[in-house]
């Protein structure tokens, strides 16, 4: 099978990867995906996009930006199928922030119908009881959610 023969057409990809042709064309402006274009200016894709939209998908269900994830895809080899190790290595960018991402949807979940960090969810019963707000002087939002 020849270089040419193992590309993909849009609607190929899209096909293979479940993702519309439209978001397709998006990931390609943004600069998460790359084609060539043949003589009558269609796209193709290397079978290799298959695995970077697999990975943008799961990045972005995970909540990572997309500028995150271009510069992540930027880490990789030009002209060559990432290999495990490259994959290994693009992973680790973002271990520590998964990592507080985590705890933080932890902490969400085990407060959140008791309080979100400011009490308005449980007036009648809330154990913080901060009359003088003091809370506030960490800062906005819900300070213990995101900082205890």
């Amino acid at each position: 099978m020849s270089c040419r023969q193992r590309e993909l057409t849009i609607g190929e990809l899209s096909e293979r990867s479940g993702v519309p042709t439209s978001a397709l064309r998006f990931y390609e402006r943004e600069g998460l995906i790359h084609s060539r274009r043949t003589s009558g200016n269609q796209r193709r894709f290397g079978r290799d996009m298959l695995r970077r939209i697999a990975f943008v998908r799961v990045s972005q269900r995970v909540g990572i930006p997309l500028a995150m994830i271009r510069d992540a895809l930027g880490l990789l080899p030009e002209g060559r199928t990432p290999t495990r190790e490259d994959w290994a290595r693009l992973s680790q960018c973002w271990h520590d922030d998964l990592t507080s991402r985590i705890t933080q949807l932890e902490r969400l979940r085990d407060n959140l119908t008791d309080c979100i960090g400011c009490g308005c969810l449980s007036i009648d019963r809330c154990l913080l009881a901060n009359p003088d707000d003091v809370l506030s002087q960490r800062g906005s939002g819900p300070q213990r959610v995101f900082t205890e």
